[in-house]
């Protein structure tokens, strides 16, 4: 079964089209990564080789979702809210379910001085119940040894993914909180004897304060983009690019 598409037609930025052009977070994340990569993407249907889904995640994903709201549903209080001394309980909304569905849905904000609307499928919402502001929640999943953070590079990232959240609900005049977010991290435990046909996790919740203050400045300057005639330079430290220069250089010399 083939996951790649070698040009995609349909769903790319028009630069003469009326209609709101749709950037979801994923795909701003790869503008911050490459504005060459994004350009290719977004304006030409040429995107890069996608990667196999990370199903055991899929599922860690949904049976937490599955957890939190039977506490939503009764109002309560999360046991590991109590754990970690958060005053909060799941946010009750209408439109939850579509905020998190996926892939066509999202929670999103028109920008209208780029005709841009800025989409992202979140996890879950809770609500600080002290001041009555919101904090987004993430779910990861991972196995290793040693406690889970968010501060390697690599992650940097998941971060921008919170912020580019917090900017939307912002911007659709929720009141979310200044100081925190929380990464639901799940460690599956490998230092068992045995398998058993079961998989124990450790579950720690990450606070991370958020500073969105870069995503306006970014959504300005992807559109600039997706605006040119010509792709972009790409970024120098961008793996795809280099691979792709490598390949060609390769041809050309046999």
């Amino acid at each position: 079964m083939s996951i790649y598409y070698r040009r995609r037609s349909r769903n790319l930025f028009d630069p003469i089209s009326p209609k709101p052009f749709t950037l979801s977070r994923s795909k701003l994340e790869l503008f911050i990564e490459c504005a060459r990569c994004f350009y290719l993407d977004r304006r030409l249907g040429i995107g890069r080789v996608p990667g196999l889904p990370f199903t055991l995640n899929s599922a860690v994903d949904k049976l937490l979702k599955k957890e939190f709201d039977t506490y939503r549903v009764a109002a309560a209080v999360h046991p590991l809210f109590e754990k970690f001394g958060i005053n909060a309980i799941p946010f009750t909304h209408e439109e939850l379910e579509q905020w998190r569905l996926t892939p066509n849905g999202g929670a999103a904000y028109w920008h209208t001085p780029t005709n841009l609307l800025i989409k992202g499928v979140i996890d879950d919402i809770w609500l600080l119940r002290v001041d009555g502001q919101l904090v987004i929640a993430d779910y990861k999943a991972t196995a290793k040894t040693g406690e889970v953070s968010i501060d390697a590079q690599w992650q940097a990232g998941y971060k921008r993914q919170m912020e580019i959240y917090q900017w939307i609900f912002r911007r659709n005049a929720f009141t979310v909180s200044n100081t925190a977010a929380y990464f639901v991290y799940c460690n599956g435990k490998i230092d068992g004897t045995s398998f058993d046909a079961k998989l124990e996790f450790d579950i720690k919740l990450i606070p991370y304060e958020g500073n969105d203050s870069w995503v306006e400045p970014a959504i300005m300057n992807a559109h600039q983009t997706l605006l040119k005639d010509q792709p972009p330079l790409a970024a120098k430290d961008c793996d795809w690019c280099a691979y792709f220069e490598a390949r060609a250089g390769s041809q050309k010399g046999d």
